[in-house]
């Protein structure tokens, strides 16, 4: 039954949708320890809450972030792991681009749907040009779409 190609591309498929989404509620956890952490370090040194006294404070922890997922991304997309492993984990950068041009351009929807879609179709693009296995085109849509959905259907992060 797996030897099947139209078997396995639909497990792919559903395997990228339901294991995605659980890397990325990991990736919320992982982006609240890491602001946890970091924030308890800074104020052993400064008796207030960062948070509320620096203005820079809350995008400096972003950019760390995107930092961190940036470098384990590079990590994860040299190794030899398979492609539905990469097209799984893949949610998790593409979802931190997009919802990084979401917080950024909060207060221009046309601009964060226009910034995104630019996107989604440069990555698309190039994996077109590069002839990437189409798992990958598929999560960049389907990541995309949904963030799409979810913001215009009010859901906020």
């Amino acid at each position: 039954m797996f030897k099947n190609p139209l078997v396995k591309n639909i497990l792919s498929v559903l395997a990228v949708a339901a294991f995605g989404f659980i890397l990325l509620n990991i990736a919320f956890m992982f982006d609240y320890l890491l602001h946890s952490l970091v924030t308890g370090f800074i104020t052993l040194f400064i008796p207030v809450n960062p948070e509320m006294t620096y203005y820079w404070f809350p995008p400096m922890m972003h950019a760390l972030f995107v930092a961190v997922i940036g470098l384990i991304s590079w990590l994860i997309f040299r190794s030899k792991l398979g492609v539905l492993y990469k097209a799984i984990y893949m949610t998790v950068p593409l979802a931190v681009v997009f919802v990084t041009f979401g917080m950024v351009l909060y207060r221009w929807p046309v601009a964060v749907y226009s910034l995104g879609s630019l996107f989604a179709i440069g990555v698309l693009y190039y994996f077109y040009r590069t002839k990437q296995p189409w798992l990958y085109s598929y999560t960049v849509i389907l990541v995309g779409l949904v963030l799409a959905i979810f913001t215009l259907l009010g859901g906020e992060i």
